[in-house]
Order: structure tokens, then sequence, then C-alpha cells
């Protein structure tokens, strides 16, 4: 199954280059937040898009994550429930670039996000 989080272009490059990923959320970490926000789909990730990155005008990407992949090595992670918004998968731990099977540049049009093509994996 895949998974999506929506970061910062600069955060993720950092992040690939050093071997892991360990933002949670806009302007929050995985220390901060004990966990590393996802996204179960469209309308999930989309409604995260509207919802806190609005203002961000740096690139967004948005990665896909394979979580057969998170369960090979171990990693924690499980679906929970946000109060008044649903089901969201949660990362107990950093995101490796390994983890991620497509980073996929977005652009704004009229106050919505819009995810292209992936540009290549972790």
């Amino acid at each position: 199954m895949l998974i999506h989080h929506l970061a910062l272009a600069a955060d993720w490059s950092a992040a690939a280059a050093v071997g892991e990923y360990c933002v949670s959320t806009l302007g929050r970490s995985l220390d901060d937040e004990g966990f590393i926000h996802l996204s179960n789909g469209p309308e999930q990730y989309l409604g995260v898009a509207r919802r806190f990155y609005a203002a961000v005008r740096e690139p967004l990407v948005l990665l896909a994550v394979d979580t057969e992949i998170l369960d090979a090595r171990g990693a924690i992670w499980r679906f929970e429930t946000v109060p008044g918004a649903g089901d969201f998968p949660h990362l107990y731990g950093p995101l490796l670039p390994s983890d991620v099977v497509g980073v996929h540049p977005t652009h704004w049009v009229h106050g919505e996000l819009h995810v292209d093509p992936a540009v290549g994996s972790g």
C-alpha cells in the first residue's frame, strides 16, 4: 500500500543526502511530535495541503511511501484517529530514502495543490 507525506522540497533534498528524514509536518520535527504525519490518499493529503501548506511558497513534494518496505525494515507505523478528520497513518521513526518509491513535484493552481508525475524515488 502507498501512503504519502507532503514535504518542503529543500527538506527532502537535505534528508535524502544524509539518509533520513525527520520532519513530522510543517515547522515540526519528529522529536517535537513523536511521529511523522502521513496521509492515506488524495483526499487526505490535499486536505492537509489546504489546511497547513496554503501559505507556503517554497517548492513542495509529495512523497509516496511503500508500507511493505516500512514493514520489511521493521519500522513502526499505524493508522490513528485524528478527531474530526479520520484515520491517518503515522510513522514512529525517521523516513528513509529507501522507503520512498516516488517523489512528486507539486504546484498550486487557484488555491488547490496539483501533484505532478514522480521524478524519481528516494
